[in-house]
C-alpha cells in the first residue's frame, strides 16, 4: 500500500446534540483515487468539511501526510488540500475564468497579497489540464453548468495541493461533462499522483472511477475496499435500502448497476 495521505481515525461530528457521523475511519494512500458513496444524509459531504476545517468540533484524529491535521495553519493546509464545493447556487463571480482561476494561488500570497514567481505556470498548466483555455477570457457568469465546474477545478488544481477533495463534482451536469469532468480527474491522478477524493451518490460514477470506496449509512462506515469488489447485491443494498440489477459493460468490462426500487 502506499505511503497515507490521509489517515482519518474514529472521527464523529454532531450538529446541536445530533449524531451526523460516527467512528469514521480510513486510510488514504498517497497518488489513490476514492469515492465516498452514500444514500443521502449519509454524512458524505459532512465528511468533507470536517477534512478541510469547514466544520469544527469533531471528535478523533486526522493526519494528512504523518502531521495532525490540527498542526496545519489555514495557509498550509491550502497549500497541500483543495476543495471543490457541490455545483449549483447563485454563481454569480464579476471574474473572467483566468482571473478566477488565478484566484487558486491565495495560499502563495506574499505581503499584501503580493504575486508568487510560479503563479503564472501554475495558473496556466490549471487551465490546460482543466481544460477550460478556450473560455479563459469569459466572464464567470456566462459559463454553462459543465463550464462552470471544470473552472472550480482549475482554480482547485492551480493550488498545487497533493489531494483534492470534490464534492459531488458531477452533479446537475448532463451526460457530455460528466464524462469530462471524469476524464479530468483520471487524467489528473495519472499524470501527477494527486490524492482524488470525491463524493457521489451515483454507485457507476464510483465503479467507474476506480480505485476505492468507503461507503457511509446513517454516518457510520457501511463497507471500504477496492472498487472492484462494489458490485454486490447485498453489500450496495445495505448501504442503499434499495435493489439493484447488474449489467454487463463490453467497453469497460466493469459490471454497472441500475436501481430496481426499495429492498424488500
Amino acid at each position: 500500500m502506499s505511503e497515507p495521505a490521509l489517515e482519518i481515525e474514529s472521527l464523529s461530528f454532531s450538529v446541536r446534540g445530533a449524531p451526523i457521523l460516527r467512528n469514521i475511519s480510513a486510510r488514504i494512500g498517497h497518488g489513490e483515487t476514492w469515492s465516498i458513496i452514500g444514500a443521502n444524509g449519509a454524512g458524505k459531504s459532512s465528511l468533507l468539511k470536517c477534512l478541510m476545517r469547514i466544520h469544527s468540533g469533531w471528535s478523533g484524529r486526522v493526519q494528512l501526510f504523518g502531521r495532525p491535521l490540527e498542526s496545519y495553519s489555514q495557509r498550509q493546509l491550502a497549500q497541500r488540500v483543495a476543495y471543490v464545493p457541490q455545483p449549483g447556487g447563485d454563481q454569480r463571480f464579476p471574474y473572467t475564468v483566468r482571473e478566477f482561476v488565478r484566484m487558486g494561488r491565495y495560499p502563495y500570497a506574499g505581503p499584501l497579497g503580493a504575486a508568487h514567481p510560479g503563479d503564472k505556470a501554475a495558473v496556466d498548466e490549471a487551465i490546460a489540464r482543466a481544460d477550460v483555455g478556450r473560455f479563459a477570457a469569459r466572464t464567470f457568469d456566462t459559463l454553462s453548468g459543465g463550464e462552470r465546474q471544470k473552472v472550480f477545478i482549475a482554480a482547485a488544481l492551480a493550488q498545487q495541493g497533493d489531494i483534492l477533495l470534490l464534492d459531488e463534482p458531477t452533479a446537475f451536469l448532463d451526460y457530455r461533462h460528466q464524462a469530462e469532468v471524469f476524464a479530468i480527474l483520471r487524467a489528473i491522478n495519472r499524470d501527477t499522483r494527486t490524492t482524488i477524493v470525491a463524493v457521489t451518490h451515483d454507485v457507476n460514477a464510483a465503479l467507474l472511477a476506480g480505485g476505492h470506496v468507503l461507503a457511509l449509512r446513517k454516518g457510520e462506515v457501511a463497507w471500504s475496499g477496492p472498487t472492484r469488489d462494489l458490485a454486490c447485491e447485498k453489500r450496495l443494498g445495505r448501504i442503499f435500502d434499495a435493489r439493484f440489477r447488474f449489467l454487463d459493460d463490453p467497453e469497460s468490462g466493469l459490471r454497472l448497476v441500475a436501481p430496481q426500487g426499495a429492498a424488500q
